[in-house]
């Protein structure tokens, strides 16, 4: 029986365009060349304004409340934040204590980030892991990290950091065997 992979992509940037939503959309094309999923974006700059006037759940409107569902509900969680100041703006770290205290317990993410230059790549291993790890999130061993020279007029245009999406995409579709089996299916 065919199983559709739930994946829920979280775009921590609220500008427009974005490097950071670039980089979410080339991971879920890469993914969706190995697994049959469904996937949502949950746009921070969409939510921003209405999630900073919260100060708890019971206070968000219905809109906010829907991708804090969605979020929850992820069979798979990609998060791509900018780095901002050294580390994800506090938009993004907002909307994450919003979620339910045990609805990332063991929930696969795949981190992403991007930054104005190489120095900030250590943002997934200091500022977004230990976020997931202390939501007991399953964190995948390899993150993505992005610098302005990856990209052109908003898409990837680097080699490198294509190898890295694939690589990403590579070792996240073995979580998810009753997918991916289906995708390959698809392709023959």
């Amino acid at each position: 029986m065919a199983v559709q992979l739930n994946v829920v992509a979280v775009n921590g940037s609220a500008q427009q365009p974005s490097r950071t939503l670039a980089l979410l959309q080339a991971l879920i094309a890469e993914l969706q060349g190995r697994l049959l999923l469904r996937s949502h974006i949950v746009n921070l700059g969409e939510i921003a304004r209405p999630l900073g006037g919260a100060l708890s759940r019971q206070e968000l409107p219905e809109s906010v409340e829907r991708e804090l569902r969605a979020i929850e509900s992820a069979d798979l969680l990609l998060v791509a934040a900018p780095v901002y100041r050294g580390s994800y703006p506090g938009h993004f770290k907002h909307l994450f204590d919003l979620v339910g205290q045990e609805a990332l317990v063991d929930k696969p993410v795949l981190l992403a980030a991007t930054g104005g230059s190489d120095r900030h790549a250590l943002v997934l291993e200091h500022q977004l892991r230990p976020l997931f790890g202390f939501l007991q999130a399953l964190t995948l061993p390899i993150g993505v990290f992005a610098g302005p020279a990856d990209f052109e007029s908003y898409q990837v245009s680097s080699a490198a950091l294509a190898a890295r999406i694939r690589l990403a995409a590579d070792r996240a579709a073995p979580l998810f065997p009753a997918s991916r089996q289906v995708a390959l299916q698809h392709a023959a």
